[in-house]
């Protein structure tokens, strides 16, 4: 059996994986604790680490079945076939979610167009190739998996 990825509704992350497990369908929607500021008060909520993203491990002809949830769009394509992530891609990002204080993540100073391996993250030992870096973020595209990945600078 294959993880495959979902591209789910805006904002259905979380309904399209209770619905699948309903459905005896195994799948995983990495979460991560953000705050955010309203404005009369600050508060903690869990938000998907992927948007519209949603991963399932199934047969290939059980695929279709995820579309019995509401939410699910279609699945994600590389190359022109179903994106398949790797086993050790999926433990990777439990892991590194598992961890407290995950999202220590800093940028040193490379150039657009270098190609980096990541030491820590969701993402480790990936190799990616870096499209942008400015004070607020960078963004790097990570080929193996078909992403692109945009990481806000911590300004601490």
């Amino acid at each position: 059996m294959n993880w495959y990825v979902v591209y789910t509704k805006p904002k259905w992350e979380k309904k399209v994986a209770e619905q699948l497990v309903k459905l005896n369908i195994e799948c995983y929607c990495p979460l991560v604790i953000k705050e955010r500021q309203w404005s009369d008060r600050k508060k903690k909520i869990e938000v998907p680490l992927f948007n519209s993203y949603v991963f399932v491990r199934l047969k290939e002809a059980d695929r279709n079945l995820v579309f019995q949830s509401a939410g699910a769009v279609r699945y994600l394509f590389w190359l022109g076939k179903p994106a398949i992530v790797r086993e050790e891609e999926i433990n990777t990002i439990r892991h590194w979610l598992e961890k407290p204080n995950a999202t220590d993540i800093c940028v040193l100073p490379y150039q657009v167009g270098d190609k980096i391996k990541l030491e820590s993250g969701p993402f480790l030992d990936q190799e990616a190739t870096i499209q942008e870096v400015n004070k607020t973020h960078c963004v790097l595209i990570l080929e193996s998996l078909g992403c692109v990945l945009k990481m806000e600078i911590n300004k601490d």
